[in-house]
C-alpha cells in the first residue's frame, strides 16, 4: 500500500519537474536568437536582469538532474513493486487475487451446503399447486 502511494508521489513530482525543465529550456536565449526571440527572451532579461542566461542554465542542470533521479526512483520502486507481486510464483504460495492483479478474478461465492438426512426428513414436503378450472 505505502509502496503504491510513493509510485503515485514520485510520478506527479515526475511530472511537475517535466513541466518545469520545459518551460526553463524554452526560456533560454539561443546563440542564434530563433527560438529564444520568439518566447521572449528580452522580457527574461528585463524581469530577472542581465544574468539571466547563468540562473537559466543552473536552472536548467537543477530540474535536469532532479528529472534523471526521478525516473530512477520511479523504475527502482516499480521493480519493488513488480517483484512484490510475482515473488509467489517462484515459492508456490498462493496469493489473493486482488493482490495479484488478477483483474477478471473474482471472489468465488461459498459453495451451496447440502442439507443432512435428518433434515431432509423433518422438511414439510411442498404442497401441489391447485389446478385452475
Amino acid at each position: 500500500m505505502i509502496l503504491q502511494a510513493s509510485i503515485y508521489i514520485i510520478f506527479a513530482l515526475l511530472l511537475i519537474v517535466s513541466a518545469l525543465l520545459l518551460l526553463v529550456v524554452l526560456m533560454q536565449r539561443p546563440k542564434q536568437e530563433g527560438l529564444g526571440a520568439a518566447f521572449g527572451a528580452q522580457m527574461t532579461d528585463q524581469a530577472f536582469g542581465a544574468q539571466t542566461t547563468d540562473v537559466l542554465k543552473k536552472g536548467t542542470v537543477f530540474f535536469g538532474t532532479l528529472f534523471m533521479v526521478l525516473c530512477f526512483v520511479l523504475a527502482v520502486l516499480m521493480n519493488a513493486q513488480y517483484k512484490r507481486l510475482h515473488t509467489t510464483e517462484l515459492t508456490g504460495e498462493q496469493q489473493p487475487a486482488n493482490l495479484r492483479g488478477d483483474a477478471d478474478a473474482a471472489p468465488s461465492a461459498p459453495a451451496p451446503q447440502q442439507p443432512t438426512p435428518t433434515e431432509q426428513a423433518t422438511e414439510e414436503p411442498a404442497e401441489a399447486p391447485a389446478e385452475a378450472l
